[in-house]
This record gives C-alpha cells, sequence and structure tokens, in this order.
C-alpha cells in the first residue's frame, strides 16, 4: 500500500512538531480563586474516590454500575445538577448510564465523558482501595474513578465559585466502557445524541505524563475487526499443489497474511493484528469468546481456515483505504481456494482536528499559568480508542483529562493523589473559559 498522508494525519504531524506557545496571560482572580478552592477542598474528593473504587463495578456487575452512579449523582444533584440513569436493554446484561445536565445561555455547551464500570468483576481478588503516601491504589481507580471524580470536583469547585450559572454543561458516564453492549447504536445512543447537542466535548480517561512531560490528547485511534474465511480443497495432501487439488485452505490464508505484511502495512498509523488463527479439516470458533478448536491430518490438505484480527486507524478514511487494500489481497486465490473477509465496526477514530487543537493550545496555557510546563500533543499511536471517539465527529474534542497513575487493568493499578487536584483545576478553568466564548 502507497504510504498516503491525509489531512488529518498532516494536522497532527503539526501538532507534534510545532514549536509550543507559553501563555502571556496569568490567571484571572476569578480563576486564581478557584484553583485555590480545588486545591482546598482535594481530601473530599479523595473521600468519594475511596468510596466509588470500595464499591465493585464490573462491567458484567450491573448492580455495582448502578450504585457508583448513584453515589456520583447524588453529588451533581447537590450542585444545581438534573440527573437521570438511562437503562440498557436486559439482553445486553450491562449496566446503565449516567446523564446529568445543568441548564443555561451562556458560553459553549460542553460535554463531559466518563465510565463507571471498571474490567474488575465482582470475583476478582482485586477489591479494597488503600493508600500509602500519595499512591492510591484499588479496581479502577486509575482507569477510571479517579477520572469520574476529578470531573466532579472541577464542577464542584466551579458551583463554589459562583461560576457554575448559566453554563450549559451535560455529563455521561458511561456503565460498559471496557466491554460494551451490543449492538453499539444502541448501547451509544444517549452519548452520540450528546455528541451532536454539545460545541465542545472533554474525555477524562486518564491523562499522560512521561519523559518529565505532560501531554494532551488530540486524537486516538480506532478500533475494529475483520475475520478472514478460507476455503480448499480436501484431498490426500499427496496430490497438493496439483492442478486437480490446488494449494489448500492453509496455504491461502498465508499468502493473504503475507501478502497484509506486504502490500497493506507502511501507512502512518495505521496497524493490523491477526489474533486468532485455526486451520484444518473441521474448524469451529467463536469470534465472541476468540476462542475454537481446530482438527487435521498431516496427510490430508486442510479445507477451512478462520483467522480473526484487528485493525486501529486514525480516521475513517485511512479505515476504508486499508478495508479496500485488504480486500484486493484476499480476492487473489491460490488454485482452487477461495476466501472472503468481513468487517466488524467497534470504536471510531479520534481524528485530531483544529478544533481539537485549538482546545489544546487552551489546556497548555492553563497549565501553564497554573505554574507548570506546556502540554504538546500525545502520539495517537500509543492510545487506546475511547467512549469520546463516538462524539469526536460531531464536535470539538478533547481527552486524557484526568490524573496519572500505572498499571491500569492489573492487580498493580495506581493513582498518584496529588495529580487529582491539578487535574481539576485545568478541568475547571477550561470549563469557565469555554463559558465565557
Amino acid at each position: 500500500m502507497k504510504f498516503i498522508e491525509s489531512r488529518a494525519v498532516l494536522l497532527l504531524t503539526a501538532c507534534l512538531i510545532t514549536p509550543w506557545a507559553v501563555a502571556e496571560a496569568p490567571l484571572t482572580v476569578e480563576e486564581r480563586s478557584l484553583a485555590d478552592w480545588i486545591q482546598e477542598h482535594a481530601g473530599e474528593a479523595e473521600a468519594i474516590l475511596e468510596e466509588t473504587v470500595n464499591i465493585n463495578s464490573g462491567t458484567l456487575n450491573p448492580e455495582g454500575v448502578r450504585r457508583v452512579g448513584e453515589r456520583l449523582g447524588r453529588e451533581f444533584e447537590a450542585i444545581g445538577f438534573v440527573t437521570e440513569w438511562v437503562e440498557q436493554a436486559p439482553a445486553m446484561k450491562r449496566g446503565g448510564h449516567l446523564i446529568a445536565r445543568h441548564a443555561g445561555d451562556r458560553g459553549r455547551k460542553v460535554l463531559l465523558i466518563g465510565h463507571l464500570d471498571t474490567v474488575y468483576e465482582a470475583d476478582d481478588s482485586f477489591q479494597a482501595y488503600t493508600v500509602d503516601g500519595d499512591v492510591a491504589r484499588g479496581p479502577g481507580v486509575y482507569d477510571m474513578k479517579s477520572g469520574n471524580v476529578i470531573l466532579l470536583h472541577a464542577l464542584r469547585g466551579l458551583a463554589a465559585q459562583g461560576l457554575l450559572e448559566g453554563l450549559q454543561i451535560t455529563v455521561v458516564l458511561t456503565g460498559d466502557e471496557e466491554s460494551p453492549g451490543e449492538p453499539l447504536a444502541e448501547s451509544r445512543r444517549h452519548l452520540i445524541e450528546a455528541g451532536h447537542w454539545a460545541d465542545v466535548a472533554l474525555g477524562f480517561e486518564s491523562g499522560i505524563r512521561e519523559d518529565g512531560e505532560e501531554w494532551a490528547t488530540v486524537a486516538r485511534r480506532s478500533s475494529s475487526d475483520w475475520v478472514l474465511e478460507v476455503t480448499g480443497k480436501q484431498a490426500h495432501s499427496a496430490g497438493i499443489f496439483s492442478e486437480s487439488t490446488g494449494a489448500g485452505a492453509i496455504f491461502e490464508a498465508s499468502r493473504i497474511l503475507n501478502g497484509f505484511y506486504d502490500e497493506v502495512r507502511g501507512e502512518r498509523y495505521l496497524t493490523f493484528n491477526a489474533g486468532t488463527i485455526l486451520g484444518g479439516t473441521e474448524v469451529s470458533y467463536d469470534p465472541e469468546g476468540s476462542r475454537g478448536t481446530a482438527y487435521g491430518k498431516t496427510n490430508v490438505v486442510p479445507s477451512r481456515v478462520v483467522v480473526h484480527g484487528g485493525l486501529r486507524t486514525l480516521s475513517e478514511d485511512q479505515t476504508q483505504r486499508a478495508r479496500e487494500a485488504m480486500q484486493q489481497v484476499v480476492a487473489r486465490h491460490l488454485p482452487h481456494t477461495d476466501a472472503t473477509i468481513s468487517f466488524n465496526d467497534s470504536y471510531p477514530a479520534m481524528a485530531p482536528t483544529e478544533g481539537n487543537e485549538r482546545l489544546r493550545l487552551m489546556l497548555s496555557d492553563i497549565n501553564v499559568a497554573l505554574g507548570r510546563k506546556p502540554m504538546p500533543a500525545f502520539d495517537p499511536a500509543r492510545r487506546g480508542a475511547a467512549d469520546i471517539s463516538f462524539v469526536a465527529p460531531h464536535t470539538d474534542a478533547l481527552a486524557g483529562l484526568g490524573g496519572y497513575g500505572e498499571g491500569a487493568h492489573s492487580p498493580d493499578e495506581l493513582f498518584y493523589l496529588s495529580s487529582l487536584p491539578v487535574a481539576a483545576q485545568r478541568a475547571a478553568i477550561l470549563i469557565h473559559r469555554l463559558g465565557l466564548q
């Protein structure tokens, strides 16, 4: 596949290499008072974090997801938000979503995004919240119950300083981000509707701090699946490669995968992975469970292969180019074989846009005004997909507004408590400034 630079890739490249602009204006008196309140009341936010982490809310524990939503919902209501609990269809076997709305008539319409669920189910051995100095440990403390609390604490600060009045804000905390219910069009319907309403979307999953720098996220790659199914002529292996028998299904699958490697690989921000492969004369595969069985003999030409893989891109345009190139490789069959490839959409890309870059510059300026360093754009090749990707096609978006930690999705997950007030200060001042536009 020829290397093609899309507008999105060119824009992101410019973001990564543009010299950082240092903010000339310090915080206003209002903003300094807001930042001080958030720092002074950080202990209250830590208490809410401890309480919510100690409620198990694994994706497959709908009751726990609801309990976390109810706990946070009371906090939103206390500062003037109207909350709604949206149930998922019973067949999805997922928790619902918490939506909180603040009506207003000034500034830009802002959507704040988080998720209530974690990867740790009720029978996981990792359950309790603990603290040792600046380090808090617990299931979901980093991904992303701290992000939810940062979002809330920023809004509490605005309310306490009388700066929330008139702001147009919708909060959507999904209950199944770690394993979304199907179909996605339904499980993400309310989030997408909020994205159409919004002028700006801010995602509060984990922030990035690396190499002595703090980074902003203006783009995230998509995540989708592909399934390759190959058939061949079953026969005695003595006749393989003959005119009457052909190459068999496994050689055809190998040709296709090698073709992907040689012809599709290479475009910036495009990656694809073959995660599972089964081949033989009898193949059974469950794509939802990513597991199956295969049977074959060395003296029998195999008749079937199934390959299940993933695809990540930076834009919808890049997704379509990659899929077309893969289909072209699949179409060139070896003798007496056939193959088809199908694609399953999951998380769309959060492509870099000029609007996203403007938000990054605003956040970076705020960080400098707080006495910290500028925030460059983080490489999207190193960030996974997230719920903000569903709304990014419809509005300006910025992700990674959470705090800092390590070990997400593992029993070593931890969160640095000192990053909570800092992240909340940045978010609160950003929301305040958006309300003035």
